[in-house]
């Protein structure tokens, strides 16, 4: 039959076939250990309509071990499988948010867990679970579990490439045991890695298993606790249902428990508590199929992950194989580059050395040729030297003779020296009591006129209305009487000054004498020093001339007193004051002392004097004054 209509008609009926066969969804937030997925259900269906629809998403076959679970007035509830999503009790938001984790554990893993999707769920969920300290861990086996969670994520360990701080951002141990030990983050780093370098060769699902194998012998590994009452009032008591039965555990030790029944003694199980219910139904399923026959899909499964597992086995067995050959192959690379390199060295090296070679060849041939040069001239500077060595020889032989020559005038300076020396101290001494005379005679000259002064002024009174005379006073050139003046020992006085003067003219003579003698000696050494100095010998001259200075510089301090000629002079030529005698008076020396007096003379008369004293040496002239026959002075 054919149903016509309108094209308007036609358009209003497709539109609302189309609405009716669009049923109504809602959407849903699926959250695994590592993932998160979203998807849109019907409103019809199922818990397990929505189960499948994330195991088909997984790729996951082992679909007994887990389930959805979700969190409403803060207690965890897992999905019904036989009830519609909509119609349990979920949370009311949009998208509705539930958490695919595995609700049964196996009690080998090794033997149960097939597929690699299934080993990798559980070793992400145990491994959290631990991390939460919702499984005890010791310390210990925190941190070889830390190891092999670090070889199923990083792969082999390389030093080169995992440097110290790689794991500083990988949650791997709990914080219980980091609060327990008062170890840095890099002294636990240490001990997981040198764990996990014992790693090395082991697959990243064989890691993850060995994870499993020790974690499954913890004691609250699968056990999921419930709390349960002896009477209606308190609660003391742990319920804990796992892969193997049903304990009880006290609350403060869930550890070990106080009493335990296994499935296969149980018969039947009485909860008012829903989900413990479903929980040991499970587990009980579980544990009476392990020890059933597998069936047919199971068998599958095994024999596919057996197939898997040897495909896998041989396949690391190639990797490893290529790994092997490939790491040989870069040792060999590296060995013939270290090969090469070192050939390039020696190479380079022996071209250096070759260089060397000829520039040395080239310097030795060059050092010969300046050896050559340099032989000649030695030979020629031998004869040379030869020749100024016999020179040498010569001079020294007359410097010798010239220095003995030097050596006995010098000696003989030295003699004249030390005799000069000797007859300088003995006019020293002869000085010295000249002086000492002339102080005598001036000290006796004073109490001899103090005393004639006394004399005349008791016996002759009337003299004492004369002026006293004074040096210097005009009247002597008028007096009247004929007095004269009278002045003791003024001849002997000027005989020794003539004496002084003489002996310091020979003095000054012989001096001379003797530094011209002594300036002729240095002159010739002078003259030898510098022939010895350009001849290269010792030159002992030195010392010659600081003896000849020595000699020269010991004159007395007197003798350079009488060179200048000033002070004797002066002490001796000065005339004694004269005092006005009286010859026609009676002379008051009754006691026929004799008085020398020296006698003014003209400056004709001393010039005649001091030529005869000088002339005669030991002359002497006496002068007669007679007043009365008893007073006589003879001068």
């Amino acid at each position: 039959m054919i149903w016509c209509g309108c094209p308007h008609q036609l358009k209003n009926m497709s539109i609302r076939g189309l609405k009716k066969k669009q049923p109504k969804t809602f959407k849903v937030r699926i959250i695994t250990v590592d993932a998160e997925m979203e998807f849109s259900c019907e409103m019809k269906w199922k818990g397990k309509d929505l189960f499948d629809l994330v195991c088909r998403a997984l790729g996951l076959r082992e679909t007994w071990f887990f389930g959805l679970q979700y969190t409403i007035k803060g207690m965890c509830t897992w999905l019904k499988m036989d009830k519609k999503v909509l119609d349990q009790e979920i949370p009311k938001e949009d998208p509705i948010s539930f958490h695919f984790l595995a609700k049964f554990y196996p009690e080998k893993v090794e033997e149960e867990l097939l597929q690699e999707i299934t080993q990798h769920l559980f070793f992400l969920q145990v491994k959290k679970q631990i991390l939460d300290e919702e499984i005890y861990c010791s310390p210990e086996a925190t941190v070889l579990l830390a190891s092999y969670a670090v070889q199923a994520k990083y792969g082999d360990y390389d030093p080169n490439f995992h440097e110290p701080g790689f794991l500083a951002h990988d949650e791997l141990l709990p914080k219980r045991v980091l609060r327990q030990y008062q170890l840095t983050a890099e002294m636990w780093e240490e001990k997981i890695t040198a764990w996990y370098a014992e790693h090395r060769g082991i697959a990243r699902d064989e890691a993850e298993m060995n994870y499993l194998k020790i974690a499954q012998d913890l004691e609250m590994y699968g056990v999921n606790y419930f709390p349960i009452a002896q009477n209606k009032n308190h609660t003391d008591l742990l319920l804990g249902v796992d892969a193997k039965g049903i304990h009880i555990y006290s609350i403060n030790n869930r550890f070990s428990p106080n009493k335990s029944f296994e499935w296969s003694s149980i018969r039947n199980i009485s909860c008012s508590e829903k989900e413990i219910f479903q929980l040991c139904i499970g587990n009980h399923d579980l544990f009476m199929r392990r020890r059933k026959v597998d069936s047919i899909e199971i068998q599958q499964m095994k024999a596919q992950a057996r197939e898997e597992k040897a495909r896998k086995k041989m396949e690391n067995q190639r990797l490893a194989r290529e790994k092997q050959l490939r790491e040989e192959a870069e040792r060999a690379k590296e060995e013939l580059e270290r090969r090469l390199f070192q050939l390039e060295d020696e190479a380079r090296q022996a071209n250096e050395a070759l260089l060397r070679s000829q520039e040395a060849a080239e310097l030795l041939a060059e050092k010969a040729q300046i050896a050559e040069e340099e032989a000649k001239l030695l030979a020629q500077n031998a004869a040379e030297a030869e020749q100024e060595r016999q020179r040498l020889e010569i001079t020294a032989l007359k410097s010798k003779e010239e220095k003995r020559l030097m050596e006995q005038k010098m000696r003989e300076a030295e003699l004249i020296a030390v005799k000069l020396v000797k007859e300088s101290d003995r006019r020293a001494k002869e000085a010295e009591h000249l002086k000492q005379d002339l102080h005598e005679a001036r000290e006796a000259e004073r109490k001899a006129k103090q005393k004639l002064l006394d004399i005349t002024r008791l016996n002759y009174p009337h003299m004492a209305k004369y002026p006293q005379y004074s040096p210097g006073d005009s009247r002597d050139a008028n007096f009247d009487r004929g007095s004269i003046k009278l002045d003791l020992k003024d001849i002997d006085l000027k005989r020794l000054s003539f004496e002084i003067e003489r002996e310091r003219l020979d003095y000054l003579e012989n001096s001379r004498k003797f530094e011209d003698r002594l300036k002729e000696l240095k002159n010739e050494i002078h003259a030898l020093k510098l022939e010895e100095k350009q001849a290269g010998l010792y030159s002992p001259w030195n010392e010659v001339l600081g003896s000849l200075d020595r000699s020269l510089g010991s004159a007395p301090s007197w003798m350079k007193t009488l060179e200048t000629g000033e002070a004797v002079d002066v002490n001796l030529q000065r005339p004694f004051p004269a005092y006005l005698l009286n010859t026609a008076s009676s002379w008051p020396c009754t006691n026929k002392i004799q008085h020398m007096v020296p006698v003014e003379k003209s400056s004709s008369q001393a010039n005649s004097l001091a030529a005869n004293s000088v002339g005669t040496g030991t002359r002497k002239q006496i002068i007669k004054v007679q007043q009365h026959d008893s007073d006589v002075i003879y001068i």
